[in-house]
């Protein structure tokens, strides 16, 4: 099986995937596809929709889900005799065209990332004709070189100008609202063995902006926050079980409105890496549950069948970055 319109030599498709894998990028969504060269020539570009043969598209994706444009993808035929190759978009995705159909072997790189490789086939029992065939490729995601799974051990300061936490309750049982709470501190003590982990944060709690000034100031009375008698709310947490799925469990103790109650956090690291001044960063995203009526906000208003304005139940989600401590 061959890939492509033109027939190259065996050494020409192994240097395709070694040191030349993927070539250069190209910028923005046009995508520039090109077969295998043939011997002694140069590649001769085509762009997306070339005539005749199956297609194949796809996404490539940072390792946390986001768009990675600007990566080279190309699809080489098991025997290394053909290939056909794209640049991911702005928004990730990629189409690779013509291809004949077969086993081949799909390569995805980008700058900064670890390369991948997976093994595909260009087929669909439902298609007549090869052009008729459109294969789907998924999401290909890459990790950046050098990211650890988990941070080294030692003390790391959280950054508040790259941390997020934003609350979020049902109204009127139609819709979310959501808050952010901007001024957010605190540390991680990362422990030789990362489950003796611990966590100190504190929030400023007047510092919450649901972006309206009204909602806002009611947010920071005593219905809700009561900000002047409990201006911080606090989160201590010690000890982590893995939770099965790549992430983990962190019990703490959530301070909030001068109530002391249970809060577990579901968290996962999403990466490592130094940041342009030379320093290592991390960085975590986490989500929680909790109900207001354990905090004693218990303000509300009903109307029609007893529909609550505001539903009792927030859900807290959190994308953090700290620093570690020279």
């Amino acid at each position: 099986m061959r890939l492509g319109r033109h027939r190259a030599r065996r050494g020409e498709a192994a240097e395709l995937s070694t040191a030349d894998p993927l070539g250069a990028p190209t910028s923005g969504s046009d995508l520039q596809l090109s077969p295998a060269p043939q011997d002694g020539g140069a590649r001769a570009p085509f762009r997306e929709g070339g005539s005749g043969g199956a297609r194949a598209h796809g996404s490539v994706l940072t390792r946390d889900g986001w768009p990675l444009p600007g990566a080279s993808v190309t699809l080489l035929a098991t025997d290394g005799t053909g290939s056909a190759r794209s640049t991911s978009g702005s928004d990730g995705r990629f189409v690779l065209t013509p291809l004949e159909l077969g086993p081949a072997t799909l390569l995805v790189a980008c700058a900064g990332h670890e390369p991948q490789a997976r093994s595909v086939v260009v087929h669909d029992p439902r298609a007549s004709r090869p052009e008729e065939v459109v294969v789907d490729l998924g999401e290909v995601r890459l990790t950046r070189v050098g990211a650890a799974e988990l941070p080294a051990p030692g003390r790391w300061v959280i950054d508040p100008d790259h941390t997020s936490l934003v609350a979020t309750a049902h109204h009127l049982g139609l819709s979310a609202v959501t808050g952010r709470l901007s001024v957010v501190e605190g540390a991680i003590e990362v422990a030789e063995v990362f489950t003796g982990s611990s966590v100190q944060v504190r929030i400023d709690a007047a510092s919450v902006d649901s972006g309206v000034a009204r909602r806002d100031e009611h947010l920071r009375s005593a219905d809700f926050l009561d900000v002047e008698h409990h201006p911080w709310i606090t989160y201590e947490g010690r000890g982590l079980l893995p939770d099965g799925a790549g992430g983990w469990q962190l019990d703490g103790q959530l301070t909030l409105n001068g109530t002391v109650r249970a809060v577990p956090l579901r968290l996962r690291c999403t990466g490592t890496g130094t940041d342009p001044w030379g320093g290592a960063r991390v960085a975590f995203q986490a989500s929680a549950q909790l109900s207001r009526d354990d905090f004693a906000m218990k303000w509300n208003q009903a109307f029609g069948l007893g529909v609550a304005v505001f539903g009792t139940t927030l859900r807290i989600t959190i994308d953090l970055e700290a620093v570690r401590e020279a």
